[in-house]
């Protein structure tokens, strides 16, 4: 119970990957002509064209669009644990009325969406469409100067501790001073929830944000999540720290007096990707929570 927690809050779009300023070119038009931005726009369709795909091949999207929920376990006192693998989505009925019939039907989605979720992408797709994603991934890394895998690698620090939590004795125990914290990403986007976890699986981001840590705010606000997300993680040990691009999830942090790393996509600046540091975070947090060993974290 000593162990603290350090919760990081992390929105998606224009942050973590970028997307809707490829698609409208304002990612290019801040570099004064030194992108071009037809060929911004065009890796954008192709993400979406894959996105899309995705969504109502493998995840009941055609099914589901109008029932979105902030969580996969926002319906789970409505699961009753069923086995699932007989079961034909197609042919159980789902569908209006919003009653607990369907609560549950949709309930079994949301358990085996979060499945596949954990499995990955190359338990349902063939090698021939993981090579063009894999492509489509480092094409677009190159046009935005290592966007997307310095963000990914960042997570990957987050989930960690960054270098301290590295320091195993060889009975497994950590004897670093990053032992006290245990460290978890969480990701509230404005976006849908299912076209969220599907962009977290074709960015690759599935393995440091897990299913339960995906929420959507699409229609009841950020600052509502961040509300669900406190009440899950209260205790006086566990800090919060909100990293986004956006005005809501600024508002919302500022309602919760939580700390908030504003991401901003112009070249040049520290508070980017690649560019934004561990010891960066370590600063937001101890100037809303006071000193902690993230203060002495190394760049």
């Amino acid at each position: 119970m000593d162990q603290k927690i350090n919760i990081y809050i992390w929105d998606m779009d224009e942050t973590l990957i970028l997307l809707k300023s490829l698609l409208n070119g304002t990612y290019a038009e801040a570099f004064n002509g030194l992108k071009n931005i037809q060929e911004g726009v065009e890796i954008g369709k192709m993400w979406e064209k894959h996105i899309l795909a995705l969504c109502d091949d493998h995840f009941f999207y055609e099914q589901i669009e109008n029932y979105n929920k902030p969580s996969l376990d926002a319906l789970s006192q409505y699961d009753d644990g069923r086995n699932l693998s007989d079961y034909d989505f197609n042919q159980d009925g789902f569908g209006p009325p919003y009653d607990d019939s369907n609560n549950r039907k949709l309930a079994y989605r949301h358990r085996f969406i979060a499945h596949r979720y954990k499995q990955g992408l190359h338990s349902f797709l063939n090698q021939e469409m993981i090579k063009d994603l894999d492509e489509l991934y480092d094409m677009t890394d190159k046009y935005t100067d290592r966007w997307l895998s310095s963000a990914r690698i960042f997570l990957e620090e987050c989930s960690a501790g960054h270098k301290k939590t590295s320091l195993v004795a060889a009975d497994g125990i950590n004897e670093s001073s990053a032992s006290k914290y245990q460290h978890i990403n969480l990701l509230v986007t404005s976006g849908s929830l299912i076209p969220s976890l599907v962009k977290c699986l074709l960015f690759r981001l599935n393995s440091m944000i897990t299913d339960e840590n995906v929420y959507s705010s699409w229609e009841v606000g950020k600052l509502h999540c961040f509300q669900q997300i406190k009440v899950r993680f209260n205790h006086p040990n566990v800090r919060f720290c909100v990293i986004g691009d956006g005005w809501e999830e600024c508002e919302a942090a500022q309602a919760m007096r939580w700390p908030l790393v504003k991401i901003d996509m112009r070249p040049g600046g520290s508070h980017r990707f690649p560019g934004l540091t561990f010891r960066t975070l370590g600063f937001y947090f101890s100037v809303v929570y006071g000193s902690s060993d993230a203060e002495d974290e190394e760049e």
